[in-house]
């Protein structure tokens, strides 16, 4: 019985759970919750969009000898070999365009030609008069570094990190802004070369292009935060967070910067940065953002609101006073409407947010109650899809863990019992143990004022009784176990009084009532 209610414990916020338990938790979600957003965040982009800022008129000479055919890598690499300065930048040039096709550009091809130690070389040229060739060669390895681990990693092993990072305090704008695009797509390759990158110090050299104000174009400021995000990014390992931390304060200001692509790169920075510990949690919370990131989950635009919610759940699950701070902050009723969402990762991630405020104390779960969310958890329990039900399982269990007996008939009394117990058909057998949890947390509470009777014939009259002894033959032994333990404790002979029935309203409902002073218990 110890070892179970030990087991049971450590799915729950603040019941004698480990730290290491707390993360797997988080963990899981996050890692959905990339892949159900993978288009509205790019790790990696291409640089095809500036053309027109930066084309001429000049045509290289192999352009015009053979206008409808491609240069070929090897007379790219030849032409720039040359010392002929015209004929290099043409080359160069050529190189950047053939790179910047919208469709399959050829990056293997020029790899395997040797083109990019040559690329790289060019980044070093100093004098005035080269610009464009510097500026030529780190859009092509902005564009190669765009693609896969094994493309950005010949430009890593080229040695391209530190001259970008050199690049950064370049006089010429549009070339620092290259280097800001490459150093984000060398970055967004993984924790390894975000690491590698951040070694090099450019997250200072990153947050004086935005100090005191950003005053750049806004498609700067753009490649800017969202290269920072990417710095941010990635766990296992996360960053070093005194490397990070210094752009907190920084891409709080941002919250209140009037564009999208920038409001929506900066709360996915802070979604990393909170990924973590509660220390993490703090350095974020000090910055006095979670109003504002509160009323970002109103955005109209979705690309916003799914960072912002990922940030909002991080923080709750923290400690209770990190919690505290995104319920003083009138989180709950946004929470409210995204349950509604049409979005089902938004429903699902807002169910998750609100597991974890139920996994707090006993003034927190009446927050939720107080907020009316209880019939949209139960809601999501009914008609969600397989994800949001699983998380709003979770608040369910959560919520029984935690919560006082009156605050339990409260919710039992909306009628969570039948669709609580028809979770028990899931596939996934973590759901599963979910809610066997949160059943015998509620026969457990409810047997304290003595009305675990009503409550079991509850749970027997919707077929729930008939799942959890079908679950006494599961193959996973945690379910087997936790079934057998409340058909034991609850159901078995000689447990049930079967003179003890329940009042009922005409819809089926119990009349739970506050605890008689005399008995101390509550009666329907």
């Amino acid at each position: 019985m110890a070892n179970l209610d030990e087991s049971r414990r450590m799915h729950f916020k603040n019941k004698g759970r480990c730290p290491e338990e707390m993360r797997r938790r988080r963990n899981e979600v996050s890692i959905e919750l990339r892949k159900a957003r993978k288009d509205d965040q790019l790790s990696k982009k291409r640089n095809i969009f500036a053309e027109e800022l930066f084309s001429d008129d000049e045509v290289s000479p192999c352009e015009q000898a053979s206008p409808s055919t491609m240069v070929s890598p090897q007379d790219i690499i030849e032409a720039i070999q040359s010392g002929d300065r015209l004929k290099l930048l043409h080359a160069v040039r050529s190189a950047r365009k053939i790179l910047s096709r919208e469709k399959n550009p050829p990056i293997d091809k020029m790899i395997n030609a040797g083109l990019v130690p040559v690329l790289v070389q060019l980044l070093e040229i100093q004098s005035e008069d080269d610009g464009d060739i510097q500026f030529e060669a780190a859009w092509a390895l902005t564009n190669i570094a765009s693609g896969n681990s094994e493309q950005t990693k010949t430009v890593i092993e080229a040695g391209a990190i530190p001259k970008f990072a050199t690049l950064l305090s370049s006089p010429f704008s549009h070339i620092v802004e290259q280097a800001v695009w490459a150093l984000g797509n060398i970055a967004g390759d993984g924790p390894e070369a975000r690491d590698l990158v951040l070694a090099q110090g450019v997250m200072k050299y990153l947050l004086r292009l935005i100090e005191p104000e950003p005053l750049c174009a806004i498609s700067y400021l753009r490649n800017i935060v969202w290269t920072i995000s990417n710095l941010c990014r990635n766990k296992k390992p996360p960053p070093d967070f005194t490397a990070v931390r210094p752009c907190i304060p920084y891409l709080s200001r941002l919250l209140y910067y009037n564009d999208n692509d920038v409001l929506a790169d900066a709360c996915w920075a802070f979604s990393y940065l909170t990924d973590g510990t509660n220390e993490k949690i703090q350095a974020v919370v000090d910055q006095n953002i979670v109003p504002k990131l509160v009323e970002l989950l109103g955005h109209q635009a979705s690309t916003i609101v799914t960072p912002a919610l990922r940030v909002i759940g991080n923080i709750v699950t923290g400690n209770d006073e990190q919690t505290d701070a995104v319920i003083q902050a009138s989180a709950l009723p946004q929470l409210k409407v995204l349950l509604h969402s049409t979005r089902p990762a938004l429903v699902k991630e807002a169910a998750w947010a609100i597991s974890n405020i139920t996994a707090g104390t006993s003034s927190q779960i009446q927050t939720v109650i107080d907020a009316n969310l209880l019939p949209d958890i139960i809601q999501v329990l009914e008609k969600g899809d397989f994800k949001s039900q699983r998380e709003a399982a979770w608040a369910v269990a959560n919520f029984t863990s935690g919560c006082t007996a009156y605050q339990l008939f409260n919710f039992l009394n909306l009628g969570l019992i039948t669709p609580f117990c028809a979770v028990l058909n899931s596939r996934d057998w973590k759901t599963i143990c979910v809610v066997l949890d949160g059943i015998f947390n509620m026969l457990q509470l409810s047997e304290k004022v003595g009305e675990h009777h009503n409550v079991a014939l509850a749970i027997e009259d919707c077929g729930g009784l008939d799942k959890i002894e079908e679950l006494q033959n599961h193959p996973k032994d945690q379910i087997y176990n936790k079934a057998y333990h409340i058909v034991e404790s609850y159901f078995s002979d000689g447990k049930e009084d079967g003179t003890v029935v329940p009042e009922s309203t005409s819809d089926d409902k119990f009349m739970f009532t506050a605890p008689d002073s005399a008995s101390g218990t509550f009666s329907f």
